[in-house]
């Protein structure tokens, strides 16, 4: 009830302005590289994402999610920090308590050294998630490379990086083990990134990010990709719908290959 009580607020927001875009940043009027240069030299900059869910009756449950995307753009240095969270509970209709169903804390960082090109650069990223429901402790990837503008166009961006980086896990104490196995696993790996932006109108976007982490080692293989339409609602405020979807090569015994999340959340722009 409360998520649609949102809704109707923003609508009514908007009935009552007399022009509610007048102020708004359009995506039609800056492109992504203009966007970074307007900023540059800001100590941060970026979007947050959030989304909560309430359930009462038949079935109770609660369920919140927050995602960041802040930059810094230097002269020379291009930093990117990513923060991706989700938690939610239910209501065990047998023991009348409140169950975790999900729980999950992703962070990243990466920092592109800019090159004479402005398009190319070198890259260093390294991400840590810890999913209480994976079976693992964590898992963390630390990778280096190349990366560039692979193609640009009046509505379409299509950025790529690739290198070689590390994999390291560690398996939870309560799981067990087959002979054999070591519960803190290390491994080399090849790590491709693309992000695809497109542009629908001066008020839409659509975002395309797949990022694969190929092990080289024999040991887990990782894909994930976010499918997203993203479009301005009110003030610096969009509403985004999107489509995750994750893949292990290698998930822990009893635990899914594949995790997909279909989501709607606000996204607030500074």
């Amino acid at each position: 009830m409360r998520k649609y009580l949102i809704t109707l607020l923003c609508v009514s927001a908007y009935s009552y302005a007399g022009d509610p875009f007048e102020d708004f940043h359009e995506y039609g009027d800056l492109s992504e590289a203009e966007i970074h240069q307007q900023h540059q030299g800001e100590l941060l900059y970026g979007d947050t994402e959030f989304g909560l869910s309430l359930s009462q009756g038949n079935t109770e449950s609660t369920s919140f999610k927050l995602k960041s995307n802040l930059y810094q753009d230097f002269s020379v240095w291009r930093n990117h920090f990513k923060l991706d969270g989700l938690y939610r509970q239910e209501a065990n209709s047998s023991s009348h308590e409140n169950d975790v169903t999900a729980s999950r804390v992703f962070v990243s960082a990466q920092g592109n050294y800019k090159l004479e090109d402005k398009k190319a650069s070198f890259f260093i990223y390294s991400d840590y998630e810890r999913d209480k429901f994976s079976g693992l402790d964590y898992k963390s990837t630390v990778a280096t490379g190349y990366g560039n503008r692979f193609y640009k166009g009046t509505k379409n961006t299509v950025d790529f990086d690739i290198g070689p980086g590390l994999y390291m896990s560690r398996t939870r104490d309560d799981i067990e083990l087959e002979e054999g196995d070591e519960r803190s696993q290390i491994g080399y790996l090849l790590r491709i990134a693309l992000q695809w932006e497109r542009l629908v109108s001066s008020r839409t976007r659509f975002n395309q990010d797949l990022s694969v982490e190929q092990s080289l080692s024999g040991l887990n293989s990782r894909l994930k990709s976010e499918t997203a339409l993203i479009s301005q609602v009110l003030g610096g405020i969009s509403m985004k719908a999107s489509y995750t979807y994750r893949y292990n090569s290698q998930p822990v015994e009893g635990k899914e290959s594949k995790d997909s999340e279909l989501g709607v959340t606000l996204v607030y722009s500074f």
